[in-house]
């Protein structure tokens, strides 16, 4: 059976490298954080956002706990605002939709935010880089936000983006994910 986690970090390896810069728009718990900071290593550079202190304050000691590089800016902000702490294009970033694992899931994402997230995430992608974007459907904004994208992806220059969906077909409320890949 397909781990859609596994395949949705290998699109991330294929693009990113040491000494690349990247964004986790969406930080969580830290371990997307983990995993593009041990990619990036010590020449590279991580941004990671959050509007909850609590991801932040897990993602800190994930990456103490996990040894990481000092290579990671965390960020108590939306990601709408990653064009005001990035100035340089990214070769890759991640979206992890929804609410903050372990939490009483009273702050989620939002399409008000997520939409304009995506879009400036986008317009930091430098060429030959990758976005990828986890979408979880089983509940209400989670599945408008999923509609939403995929919606405003079917708009995008096919000369500029290659703009994919991965979805186990005979399980509609299961997590999917998008892969937008520039060339």
């Amino acid at each position: 059976m397909i781990d859609l986690l596994s395949l949705h970090k290998q699109f991330i390896k294929d693009h990113l490298r040491e000494g690349d810069v990247c964004a986790d728009f969406t930080m969580g718990n830290g371990y997307d954080t983990v995993f593009l900071s041990q990619i990036v290593g010590e020449k590279g550079h991580v941004y990671a956002f959050d509007v909850q202190q609590q991801a932040l304050d897990n993602t800190k000691k994930r990456l103490e706990d996990t040894g990481c590089p000092d290579n990671v800016t965390l960020i108590l902000d939306s990601h709408s605002n990653a064009a005001s702490y990035i100035k340089t294009k990214i070769k890759a970033g991640m979206f992890n939709l929804g609410w903050l694992p372990g939490s009483d899931r009273k702050v989620t994402t939002m399409r008000a935010t997520t939409l304009p997230a995506v879009e400036t995430a986008i317009s930091l992608l430098d060429k030959d880089s990758v976005l990828t974007i986890a979408i979880y459907p089983g509940h209400e904004e989670g599945d408008a936000e999923g509609k939403m994208l995929e919606e405003y992806f079917s708009t995008l220059s096919r000369f500029e983006i290659c703009a994919t969906k991965v979805r186990i077909v005979n399980s509609g409320a299961a997590p999917y994910f998008f892969v937008l890949e520039t060339k």
